[in-house]
């Protein structure tokens, strides 16, 4: 049921020298605690040991996983599906902003299709990868999407100008295999986003352990712009530009709150979402989470 990696993820270092740096409490679905270790030759923190592809489906079954689910049964849901209304068009905008020209889109891990249904709107051919059967269900009933459940449907597929993962990456098992298929797929001029959360920011630090955005175990891995760029030089890659994100911290700190005090406390969530963005801006720009821009060398 449970895997232990024996080299880094990132870096495939095989010295076993992986040091425990935190020890986390799953508080959505199990309430089991893991332990995420860091990596001292590439500092990659990542969760160690996890559970294993066959059973990691059991962690996602939450009424409270809005992503698989898009439902609106509770506080935190409502605000975050009131915020994407806004959040998709930007996207949108990013991802035309960013591509050379609108053509072939893939969203990888396009959850219940919201984001791809704004693409299409928006002029793009679109086609999606969703391993969640009822999540890729309602984009096929609600939008009628090209969705796929397994990664070797996509085999069929011309190569896509764009392709997007928004939170995705941190949940794939194999990152070297999903990070090799993704460029096998990609145009030579197109552009890879990847958006992720970022375990140095603000919100971070002062959470904690209890911080959210941490989520194990369906987080396998836990970035900071330092192992993205160490990830772009693996992959020959090079990130272009970064978006912050700055909702982001906004429905972190919320999910946080609940965690260390047992309520949302939207007041001082929202407070420190607002700390945690103006913090960014003088410190590195390291926001709650940020969007990578990439492109093949």
């Amino acid at each position: 049921m449970y895997e232990r990696l024996t080299k880094c993820p990132l870096c495939q270092n095989q010295s076993g020298l992986f040091l425990n740096h935190l020890v986390v409490k799953d508080h959505s679905v199990s309430h089991e605690s893991f332990t995420i270790c860091k990596c001292d030759k590439c500092h990659f923190l990542f969760t160690n040991p996890r559970p294993d592809q066959e059973h990691i489906g059991e962690y996602y079954k939450s009424e409270d996983y809005i992503s698989h689910t898009d439902k609106s049964n509770n506080i935190v849901n409502f605000i975050y599906k009131q915020v994407r209304k806004y959040t998709l068009q930007q996207k949108v905008n990013w991802i035309n902003k960013h591509t050379a020209q609108k053509g072939r889109l893939l969203d990888f891990g396009s959850g219940t299709g919201h984001l791809l249904n704004q693409a299409k709107t928006n002029g793009w051919d679109c086609c999606g990868l969703e391993p969640s059967k009822e999540a890729a269900k309602i984009a096929k009933d609600n939008f009628d999407l090209n969705v796929c459940s397994e990664i070797k449907e996509l085999d069929k597929e011309k190569k896509f100008d764009a392709i997007t993962l928004f939170h995705v990456l941190e949940h794939v098992h194999d990152l070297k295999g999903t990070m090799e298929f993704l460029l096998s797929k990609l145009k030579k001029r197109g552009t890879l986003f990847l958006a992720v959360p970022n375990y140095d920011s603000y919100d971070s630090s002062l959470f904690k352990e209890n911080w959210a955005a941490l989520d194990v175990p369906r987080h396998l891995y836990h970035f900071t712009q330092e192992t993205m760029q160490y990830l772009a030089e693996e992959y020959d890659l090079r990130i272009s530009a970064k978006e912050p994100m700055p909702f982001d911290s906004y429905y972190v700190s919320i999910l946080s709150n609940s965690i260390k005090y047992n309520k949302k406390n939207l007041i001082n969530s929202f407070l420190t979402g607002y700390k945690s963005n103006k913090n960014a801006k003088i410190n590195n720009n390291n926001y709650s989470s940020i969007l990578f821009i990439l492109k093949k060398k």
